[in-house]
């Protein structure tokens, strides 16, 4: 079926995104797994520029297990927990963004508000509790918060009037401000909706929002869902989403929410400023789940894209680049024809004539999983053998049971192709060093202290929510 992190209900009732043999996504919003069913449209034709694959088809540098690390339990009794913010208003407030549409704030002496901040229940899409990839998925602060209380989110709404018959929903990008009287209400009545992009499928929907450092807002939005492959319903026959820049599906946006008109702006140096879709800042993406920037050194922009049937990765993300997507699954080519047979050549440019840019960060499946999600460069304190390296983790090495992996990446230690080193985190006190649980996401701090996010549940059901930090 899907290959979203959440990709469809055939493998736990035969649920599968890592083999991806007609996947089902986890509930949680870890991007998609495709399924390994026939494509329902033709490969897209081939491009006269070619390129061999790198020399192995391997995984990247050989993984090796990194010194344990701790885990302190934060919150608990959530659903499906899948992004954590810190206000930057130096309250020592976290908001941990909960799939089903629940806001929720982890105060600073450490115990969960009962009251949500925001919810948005009754304008989301219906869930599915066994497996979904919709809902509430992204949140992110206006810079300036402290002075004009606005955030943001990102939540997948019922089809809008007008959407094209047949598609499934409409993700919402919308504005709220803080209450007036209270500082742990959202006011619910201030929603101010600015961007409205209807989608054909269920699945691959993206969802990570937040500030860069130029002031701007960033979001991404997976290349439609369905079977897989990026293609059928609402897919560009010729080329799929990710190659295709008149649509927004499948690429990183951009856009400046700071006009006195009240709307959004496009940024002046957007790539694409004056085309059909001119927020698109990035593209030739699958389901780019979780993003960050580097909130030191140069400041740099992590996306992780959600694989097909064999290769997870990890981008280093400039204005305008072309990741490849589906012309290619990590390093490696890729056709929807034989997904699990990559080609042994393939475009080195898409069909616009952009280079394709290879990602940092490549593994296969079903070690260390399945489906990658996106962390952050550690600038913390309390884990300095972390320093300056990039926390992240996958999902599961299968939809049957919780089994997440904590990863850390290494820049300085890279293969013959320039794929950083990765590194495996034992976990203390667990068996195995395992972590116990299906990864749904990371937060960090305004320390830079990183927090992993995680259920126990395939879908968003029931309350096995649980969110750590990582510690000594």
């Amino acid at each position: 079926m899907k290959k979203s992190l959440f990709l469809s209900l055939a493998v736990i009732m035969a649920l599968l995104p890592a083999a991806c043999a007609q996947p089902a996504a986890p509930a949680q919003p870890p991007p998609s797994q495709a399924t390994a069913a026939a494509p329902t449209e033709a490969a897209p034709a081939p491009n006269t520029a070619t390129a061999a694959p790198p020399a192995a088809a391997s995984a990247t540098v050989p993984l090796t297990t990194q010194a344990a690390v701790s885990l302190k339990l934060v919150a608990e009794g959530l659903t499906a927990p899948v992004t954590l913010a810190p206000a930057p208003d130096n309250s020592g407030r976290l908001f941990i963004v909960d799939q089903i549409g629940l806001i929720r704030i982890l105060g600073p002496d450490g115990n969960l508000k009962p009251e949500p901040f925001l919810d948005v229940r009754q304008s989301l899409v219906p869930i599915d509790g066994r497996y979904d990839e919709r809902g509430l998925l992204g949140l992110a602060f206006h810079p300036n918060f402290s002075q004009n209380r606005r955030f943001f989110v990102f939540y997948d709404a019922p089809l809008r009037e007008g959407a094209p018959a047949g598609w499934n929903h409409t993700i919402r990008i919308a504005e709220y401000t803080v209450s007036q009287d209270n500082p742990d209400l959202a006011d619910a009545g201030s929603e101010k909706i600015l961007l409205q992009i209807d989608k054909p499928q269920d699945n691959h929907n993206g969802g990570s929002l937040i500030f860069g450092p130029d002031g701007n807002l960033y979001f991404t939005v997976g290349d439609g869902g369905g079977d897989a492959y990026d293609t059928g319903t609402g897919h560009n026959p010729e080329t799929g989403n990710g190659q295709d820049t008149t649509t927004r599906l499948g690429k990183l946006l951009r856009i400046n929410v700071d006009s006195p008109a009240g709307t959004y702006t496009i940024p002046a140096d957007n790539p694409f400023k004056d085309g059909p879709a001119p927020e698109i800042y990035a593209y030739g993406l699958r389901n780019a789940y979780r993003i960050s920037f580097d909130t030191g050194g140069s400041h740099e922009l992590y996306v992780a894209d959600v694989g097909q049937n064999l290769y997870e990765e990890v981008d280093l993300v400039t204005r305008g680049g072309n990741y490849g997507w589906r012309l290619k699954e990590g390093t490696h080519c890729f056709s929807p024809q034989t997904p699990n047979n990559p080609p042994a050549s393939c475009a080195s440019t898409g069909p616009d004539g952009s280079t394709l840019i290879s990602p940092v960060i490549e593994y296969t499946h079903p070690d260390p999983g399945i489906v990658v999600v996106g962390g952050y460069v550690y600038r913390g304190k309390t884990l300095p053998q972390f320093a300056g390296r990039y926390v992240f983790g996958d999902w599961s090495t299968s939809f049957g049971s919780p089994d997440g992996t904590l990863l850390v990446a290494d820049r300085s230690h890279t293969d013959a192709n320039g794929l950083w080193q990765i590194q495996k985190l034992s976990v203390s006190g667990n068996p195995g060093g395992r972590l116990g649980h299906f990864i749904l996401g990371f937060g960090q701090d305004l320390s830079g202290e990183i927090y992993v996010l995680t259920s126990d549940s395939v879908g968003p059901a029931g309350n096995k929510g649980k969110v750590y930090k990582l510690i000594p």
